[in-house]
């Protein structure tokens, strides 16, 4: 199948485990409304019926308590948020329960529910609803992180992701959902293994949603005037695939990684610490990191463009890196043809 959007593929991921198990329950704020929390709902309550499919009341916390009970008394739930923003006033509800019951339990109880979060970008989203906190989550003890980047693994993941025994937080970058996908992408895609999606032997660099499509753009730059990266994808933030990271790095003797969330303690953080430690006689030169500063995003687009990583950034810093001359300028101008809080003149905003 081609040309099908990252959106729809999240759709199919839930249509699809609907089918195969009738304990997928579906519920969030604005899973029945017209727009059907961008598309990813659509149909759902149609052929599932709303005991399966329902909105739910502006109560995070009290949803996600809901949404723990019916995981430990048999049902797979998936809880979607329409900005990551929102499930921060249920943070007491995911770290002592959902992540440790089944240790409080000694295994007897698991919490099989899935948490999706989208994070939104540009558009005047502002401080609070903007913010990549992955980090957070990937912190705390029995939750799993899930990143995806392409549409082609993101069918793949949430099933994945759904039918994990554990509980998921699955997070999900507004600017990826009408990307499109030029593969068949119907099948499971283990969690806990990251994607080499560029091969190189100068550099490896090592990425998450929505930079991994910044990365690429920068690395075919440079591919072009013969530079040649390793990017690695992710995927999933933890757990984190260290033996693809570590082979990397151990033919390239460099790192650079990239991160949506902000630099201080965040999964570029722990990525550059583990690999320092583990793979310290292998490595040319200091890890670098491209991440968000540490301060709240300006509604401001204006303001706010300063904040983020964009291709030219990753070129320029890949360049310093390798002490290599490359005029990253084209790539700069190839953006300044779209406003910059969009990603493409196929980007349907604002949220």
């Amino acid at each position: 199948m081609s040309n099908i959007k990252f959106i729809n593929l999240v759709n199919a991921a839930l249509k699809k485990a609907m089918q195969l198990d009738k304990s997928v329950l579906c519920y969030g704020l604005g899973m029945n409304d017209p727009t059907r929390i961008f598309g990813a709902s659509e149909g759902l309550v149609e052929e599932f019926g709303e005991e399966r499919v329902f909105d739910m009341p502006t109560s995070e916390n009290a949803m996600t308590g809901v949404g723990i009970g019916l995981a430990i008394n048999g049902f797979r739930p998936v809880f979607s948020h329409a900005r990551l923003d929102f499930i921060l006033l249920a943070m007491d509800q995911i770290i002592n329960n959902a992540a440790k019951w089944n240790t409080m339990f000694a295994g007897a109880m698991s919490v099989p529910i899935t948490i999706r979060l989208l994070v939104g970008r540009g558009w005047g989203q502002g401080p609070t609803h903007c913010q990549s906190l992955q980090a957070n989550f990937a912190h705390i003890p029995g939750l799993k992180v899930v990143m995806p980047s392409f549409p082609e693994d993101v069918y793949g993941l949430l099933l994945s992701s759904i039918f994990d025994n554990n509980p998921v937080i699955f997070i999900e970058h507004r600017w990826l959902h009408n990307i499109v996908c030029d593969t068949n992408p119907y099948d499971f895609v283990p969690l806990g293994k990251a994607r080499t999606v560029v091969n190189g032997s100068d550099i490896t660099v090592v990425s998450m949603s929505y930079m991994t499509i910044e990365a690429l753009h920068a690395i075919k730059f440079l591919q072009e005037r013969g530079v040649n990266c390793d990017l690695i994808d992710l995927r999933t933030v933890k757990p984190i695939d260290w033996e693809t990271i570590y082979k990397s790095i151990n033919r390239t003797g460099k790192l650079l990684v990239l991160d949506t969330g902000f630099e201080f303690c965040s999964i570029a953080s722990e990525i550059i610490s583990k690999v320092s430690m583990d793979c310290f006689n292998n490595l040319n030169i200091a890890p670098r990191r491209l991440a968000m500063p540490d301060v709240s995003v300006p509604t401001s687009y204006i303001l706010a463009n300063s904040l983020y990583t964009y291709s030219e950034n990753i070129a320029s810093e890949i360049c310093k890196m390798l002490k290599v001359d490359i005029d990253t300028q084209p790539l700069k101008n190839k953006r300044d043809n779209f406003p910059r809080d969009t990603p493409g003149d196929w980007f349907e905003g604002p949220f």
